[in-house]
């Protein structure tokens, strides 16, 4: 087997070290293990491999190039070795002219903050017509007394001795291939390439402390239980100062007495005697703006009730709907308020009421109700089938 790295390589010996890294990579894509895992092919991977650490270390070149034996010591022999990101190189194109390993660099202390989540309760009016609320919310806010920087007054970082302010060190490791190097983050400066020998007493270095504040939040009409409000920039404040998270508020509805929400239709019942559903009347129904607060700066008088006619012969169960008096939508327009009828039927009678019933029993033919079964009702679905039945 030649010794020659230039032959290895394939390259002449004025070849630049583009030239050579570009033989490299070639090869070294050919013969990796995982592509050509049969023995005589790991063995000249690591000829290559050799003769490339050879080549791309100038002083190695040019002790060469006058007449010295590269591999005195043997490939990969003591204080010899490549890195592991010239493999990665090979295969992915990366690293710098040279041969060099292209480095991460130290990360920043500031980082986006986390987001927030609080919950609002409100009433269905409030949540159908929107309302304005003061909320005390407790987060990380910067840290005023050192800017968001961590560090004490007149101080500031210092690059980290150990990584020299890159951040990273190389660990090497021996393998099969030689000493293999990759990079770790610094463990004395977490990475960040600098140290802060005196941080701030106020929020031990963090760049932020927890604080209470106030904030104005404005709910749109037409939010419904479970919806969240975002407010963009009101969350944590991130470490070294970094930039706020987003704060959201969850809508909790509290129940009403009287009404029920179905998406944007509100629901009420009413109860009716039995005579003012047999002759029809007139209701008063108060509607869900009763609710609101009154209001100075509104000149328009809002409509809180509304009358309400109930036709003669109204049975229980029966629904009657007033359009546009629901919830309004968020993408506008408004829902409809649906009234159901339940007749009160007496349950206590004096002997005149009870006469007087008697008697219209007997006008109507009513005496002795032969109660007769009824088939349910069916559904759509229900008569199709029986048409295509029959």
């Amino acid at each position: 087997m030649t010794q020659d790295p230039y032959e290895i390589l394939g390259v002449s010996r004025d070849a630049s070290a583009d030239d050579v890294k570009k033989a490299y990579r070639k090869l070294a894509r050919q013969l990796h293990p995982d592509v050509n895992p049969d023995p005589e092919t790991q063995e000249r991977f690591k000829d290559v491999s050799r003769a490339y650490e050879v080549l791309s270390d100038p002083g190695k070149r040019a002790a060469y190039d006058r007449g010295g034996d590269a591999f005195s010591q043997g490939f990969g022999g003591a204080g010899q070795g490549f890195s592991f990101t010239d493999i990665m190189d090979a295969f992915f194109g990366g690293g710098a002219a040279g041969g060099g390993a292209q480095t991460r660099g130290p990360r920043s202390r500031a980082r986006r903050g986390q987001d927030a989540l609080i919950r609002l309760d409100v009433e269905l009016a409030e949540a159908a017509f929107g309302v304005t609320r003061d909320l005390k919310v407790d987060t990380a806010l910067r840290c005023e007394a050192c800017e968001g920087q961590g560090t004490a007054p007149g101080t500031k970082p210092v690059t980290c001795e150990t990584c020299h302010g890159q951040g990273e060190v190389a660990v090497v490791q021996r393998s099969f291939l030689g000493e293999i190097r990759t990079l770790r983050p610094c463990a004395a400066c977490r990475g960040y390439g600098s140290i802060i020998p005196d941080p701030c007493r106020e929020c031990s270095g963090d760049g932020r402390v927890r604080s209470r504040r106030t904030l104005t939040v404005k709910i749109p009409a037409g939010v419904d239980h479970g919806t969240r409000v975002q407010l963009t920039g009101q969350g944590e404040v991130g470490p070294g100062g970094g930039p706020a998270g987003d704060l959201y508020v969850e809508i909790h509805v509290e129940s009403h007495p009287t009404f029920t929400r179905h998406g944007n239709d509100l629901h009420t019942t009413i109860s009716l005697p039995m005579t003012a559903a047999a002759l029809g009347t007139q209701l008063t129904l108060p509607l869900l703006e009763a609710d609101l607060p009154a209001s100075s700066d509104d000149s328009s008088e809002t409509v809180t009730t509304y009358d309400l006619d109930i036709r003669p012969g109204t049975q229980s169960g029966s629904e009657q709907v007033v359009r546009g008096f629901g919830v309004p939508s968020l993408r506008g327009g408004r829902g409809d308020l649906v009234v159901s009828i339940a007749v009160e039927t007496p349950t206590r009678l004096d002997p005149r009421q009870e006469e007087l019933l008697r008697e219209l029993a007997a006008i109507r033919g009513e005496e002795q109700p032969d109660g007769k079964n009824e088939a349910p009702h069916k559904s759509m679905f229900g008569r199709l089938r029986d048409a295509f039945q029959g």
